[in-house]
C-alpha cells in the first residue's frame, strides 16, 4: 500500500529503510509533448522511408537523436541544408514563420511536430503582439524554443534571461506589459524573474494560462518531495536539454547534498557513492525510461537494491498526432 508522506506525495512500500536505498521519482522521462514528438518521427520514417530530415534536434536527448539517426534520420540546422522536395520535420521546440517560409521556399513537405504547448506560447506572442503590447519573454538565450516564439513577433518580444536580466528592459507604455515564458524553465526562478520584473512594472500583465509546462513543474515538485532525504541525485538527461539541467538546480536547491547530470548509466562516477545512502533518481522530459533502468541497475550492483517510488502526481495526457500522420497511428 502506499504510504502518504504529506498532501500529494506517497511513496512506494519497500524494504527496511536503514541501509542503502533509491528514491526513484514519479513522475519522471518521457511528457506527452516529446512521446508526440518522436512518435511523429518514427511514423514518417514508416510512411515516407528513409532519409527523413529534421531540423534541430527532435528533443534535447542524445540518445534518441542517435537511435533515429541509425534508422535513416538526417538532422540539420536550416532548412537550406535539406535537398529540394524532401520531408522535414520540425521539432518539439518549435520554429519561427521565417523557418515555415524557408521550407516552403524550397518546396519541402514539412511536418510540425511541435509541443502544443509550445504552440499555445506562440499563439500568445501572436495575439498579443496584434493588441501592441511589450511582451517580456522570459528564457534563455539561444535555445530554440525562445527562438521559435520570439519570431511570431520579433518587434514586441523582449528576452527576459533570469531576474538579472530585469534592469536593462525598457518598455514603451508600463500599461501595456506582459510576460510570457519558455515552458521548460525553473518555476522557482521564473517566479522571481516575474517578481523582479512587477517591481519594475508594476502594471505587467501575466499570461492567460501557465507558460511553464504541467511535465516540468512536476519534475520539479517530486524532485523537491524526495532532494531533502537525499546525499546524491543522479538526474538522468542531457546537457542541452533545459528542464534537465533544471532538475539539478532544483534538487540542490531543496536541500540534496549533491546532484549531478548524466545521460548514461557508464556516466555516473564510482566516487559519487562514497558514504552516500540514499540516492535519487529521476530524468527529464526528453528521456527514455530504459536509460533510467540502466543507471538502477548500476546501483543495484554497487548495493542500492531498495528501490522506492515517491510519487506526486500521475500523468496521463496524450497529444493527437499531426494530421498527416493519425492514419499510421490507427493503423498500427
Amino acid at each position: 500500500m502506499p504510504v502518504p508522506l504529506e498532501v500529494g506525495i506517497t511513496r512506494s512500500a519497500g524494504t527496511a529503510a536503514a541501509g542503502k536505498r533509491v528514491l526513484l521519482a514519479e513522475p519522471r522521462g518521457y511528457c506527452a509533448g516529446v512521446d508526440r514528438a518522436v512518435e511523429t518521427v518514427e511514423k514518417a520514417l514508416e510512411k515516407h522511408g528513409a532519409p527523413i530530415y529534421v531540423r534541430k534536434e527532435i528533443v534535447h536527448n542524445r540518445h534518441v537523436v542517435d537511435t533515429l539517426a541509425e534508422r535513416g534520420v538526417v538532422f540539420v540546422d536550416e532548412t537550406d541544408e535539406v535537398p529540394a522536395g524532401s520531408v522535414l520535420v520540425f521539432s518539439a521546440h518549435g520554429v519561427s514563420p521565417a523557418v515555415h517560409a524557408a521550407a516552403a521556399a524550397r518546396d519541402l513537405h514539412t511536418i510540425d511536430a511541435t509541443c502544443p504547448l509550445v504552440t499555445k506560447v506562440h499563439q500568445e506572442a501572436k495575439r498579443f503582439a496584434r493588441d501592441d503590447y511589450d511582451i517580456l519573454l522570459i528564457g534563455h538565450e539561444g535555445h530554440e524554443e525562445v527562438e521559435g516564439t520570439a519570431g511570431e513577433a520579433p518587434d514586441h518580444v523582449q528576452l527576459v534571461d533570469g531576474p538579472g536580466a530585469v534592469d536593462a528592459i525598457r518598455v514603451r507604455d508600463e500599461a501595456k506589459v506582459i510576460w510570457l515564458s519558455q515552458t521548460t524553465l525553473s518555476v522557482d526562478e521564473t517566479m522571481e524573474t516575474v517578481k523582479r520584473l512587477r517591481e519594475k512594472f508594476p502594471l505587467l500583465q501575466d499570461p492567460p494560462s501557465d507558460d511553464i509546462c504541467y511535465a516540468t513543474q512536476n519534475r520539479q515538485v517530486a524532485v523537491k518531495a524526495m532532494a531533502p532525504e537525499c546525499d546524491l541525485v543522479i538526474v538522468v538527461g542531457s546537457r542541452n536539454s533545459s528542464n534537465s539541467v533544471r532538475l539539478v538546480e532544483v534538487a540542490l536547491g531543496a536541500g540534496a547534498k549533491a546532484a549531478h547530470l548524466v545521460d548514461y548509466a557508464r556516466e555516473v562516477d564510482p566516487a559519487w557513492l562514497d558514504g552516500v545512502q540514499t540516492v535519487g533518481i529521476t530524468s527529464g522530459a526528453s528521456v527514455p525510461e530504459i536509460l533510467v533502468r540502466g543507471v538502477l541497475d548500476l546501483l543495484s550492483e554497487h548495493g542500492y537494491r531498495d528501490v522506492q517510488t515517491v510519487t506526486t502526481a500521475n500523468e496521463t495526457l496524450v497529444f493527437a498526432l499531426p494530421r498527416e500522420l493519425r492514419a499510421a497511428r490507427q493503423g498500427g
